[in-house]
């Protein structure tokens, strides 16, 4: 698929035709009226001013660890047509225009750059979801598999569907994926994905809708049919402070839906009722559950092997048994979220379960990668998805055999999650075997020590560190009996290790693979 931004599927929008467009969408003040001989072709719209082109609009962003504002200079000499900055900003920096050369640019100010960004980008790329059912996903465990069983159902049924996500972007008609960089894509590369898809006849789009996407209004300007929650538990707080704040951001996209939409929610978790109150009166909601006997969708009489789930569903239209392919509680918590949206979206049950037991796994969730001894690859990098896997792992172990983890935590991400993971760890997991996950520009050793810190009981027993994370998994591999389970976590799907100076390539499947090999 093309990702070339500066050319909409749809005709080029003169600047007039653009800021006429935006105004239902964001208001927004002139600074600096430019005077144009006459209209000026938009080429462009993006937040990084090194990819400015003549004829571009450039949207200055206040980030984390930049501004856009501070590049405004390097926009207009590469020929931008329209600076939008956040009026905020330029109250408190009076100056910042004035060394400006506007001869050719025009200057508007807005209260939210970020929303202006997506408002622009889907006027410009013609705003694709409005001829695209959109499916989104959001929850900090478990939205690549949801977003994945969903896609199955759309595609059993005769639909032309695309997912976009962490794995990537991937059409019905490619199934290969195509790498985005982001779990939901900036805004500009949304929109002109969602009008590549439409050029393509796709019908259905189920995308992973990240907290940082709807804290950042990334999918701002897109409507959506269906929006499921999976779960809330502790992630990202380097970035939301807060889990409430982490909980808000993710509500928005629940009350952001229109009437006649649905909503899939998960009573089973805590922060369910704030998904509830939410979603405007208008909107169908569809709850699940195991424990919760009110639920519109519960599963009972659930088992557990390594090589599936089973359980009997309870749904508003019939009921029927479900035989999973993927293994553990959460895994049935996942499928039921699909079957809710599935529902909604207007399949047959029938067709719908039929799909869940189709599906084999999602690459990196829970993927048994080696047998004698069971090896299993999982992505789960926050307290709760470890110790879901865990748990998972833990209740499919043979009696008199040992569950093995490798684990790590991220650098330069929430370091309050370190040390409840490696207590997780030690609650479940007989071998601990602690190493390094992407350490970005931290010390791994400072890493690996926060993690200890939420260790109890020190016992060289059954506690390996070493931050080498190949020689973690060789090691791990040669301790284990055949009837053992090792379960390594936290990269899953990634086929890399980011560490401070450099990206090497690395797959944790790829080193079970050649170890094993090697061994037998």
């Amino acid at each position: 698929m093309s990702h070339d931004l500066n050319h909409p599927t749809s005709t080029r929008r003169t600047l007039e035709t653009l800021l006429a467009s935006l105004k239902p969408y964001v208001g927004f003040d002139w600074v600096r009226p430019a005077h144009f001989e006459t209209p000026i072709d938009i080429t462009s719209i993006t937040s990084d001013s090194r990819a400015v082109s003549p004829g571009g609009v450039f949207v200055a962003l206040s980030g984390v660890n930049t501004d856009g504002h501070q590049y405004l200079q390097q926009a207009v000499q590469s020929g931008a047509s329209l600076l939008v900055c956040d009026k905020t900003v330029l109250a408190q920096r009076t100056s910042l225009l004035n060394d400006l050369n506007l001869k050719n640019s025009a200057v508007i100010e807005v209260d939210n750059t970020y929303m202006a960004l997506a408002a622009l980008s889907a006027v410009f790329y013609g705003e694709p979801a409005k001829q695209l059912t959109m499916v989104g996903v959001t929850g900090t465990n478990g939205k690549t598999t949801v977003t994945h069983l969903v896609e199955q159902m759309l595609l059993d049924w005769h639909k032309n569907a695309a997912v976009i996500g962490t794995l990537g972007i991937k059409t019905a008609a490619s199934q290969q994926y195509e790498t985005t960089g982001h779990t939901t894509p900036m805004a500009p590369e949304l929109q002109k994905t969602l009008s590549d898809l439409v050029s393509r006849k796709t019908d259905y789009v189920v995308m992973e809708v990240s907290s940082h996407a709807l804290d950042q209004d990334r999918t701002y300007g897109c409507t959506f049919q269906v929006a499921v929650v999976t779960n809330v538990t502790q992630d990202h707080l380097d970035y939301h402070k807060t889990m409430a704040r982490y909980c808000e951001a993710k509500t928005r996209l629940f009350s952001a839906l229109a009437p006649g939409a649905s909503a899939v929610i998960n009573m089973d978790d805590e922060w369910a009722q704030e998904f509830v109150k939410a979603t405007p009166n208008e909107v169908c909601q569809w709850t699940y559950s195991i424990d919760d006997p009110k639920a519109s969708v519960r599963a009972t009489h659930v088992e557990f092997g390594i090589d599936g789930s089973q359980f009997h569903v309870q749904t508003p239209v019939g009921q029927a048994d479900v035989n999973l392919k993927i293994a553990g509680r959460f895994s049935i918590y996942n499928a039921l979220a699909a079957l809710c949206a599935g529902l909604a979206l207007g399949i047959p049950l029938e067709n719908v379960v039929s799909s869940l037991e189709k599906v084999k796994g999602v690459r990196g969730r829970f993927e048994v990668v080696a047998s004698k001894p069971y090896v299993i690859v999982d992505y789960a990098h926050t307290p709760d998805g470890l110790e879901n896997v865990l748990s998972a792992a833990k209740r499919v172990t043979p009696e008199g055999a040992r569950l093995i983890a490798v684990f790590g935590c991220g650098g330069d991400r929430d370091a309050t999650k370190r040390p409840k993971m490696g207590a997780i760890v030690e609650r479940i997991a007989d071998l601990l075997v602690v190493t390094s996950d992407n350490p970005r520009s931290e010390d791994p050793q400072q890493i690996i020590t926060d993690i200890l810190s939420g260790i109890q009981r020190f016992d060289s027993s059954r506690m390996i560190v070493n931050a080498d994370r190949e020689e973690a998994i060789h090691r791990a591999i040669d301790l284990a009996g055949p009837e053992d389970i090792i379960v390594i976590a936290g990269k899953g799907h990634e086929d890399y290790q980011i560490l401070a100076d450099r990206v090497i390539h690395f797959d944790d499947r790829e080193v079970v693979q050649a170890y094993v090999a090697v061994a037998r």
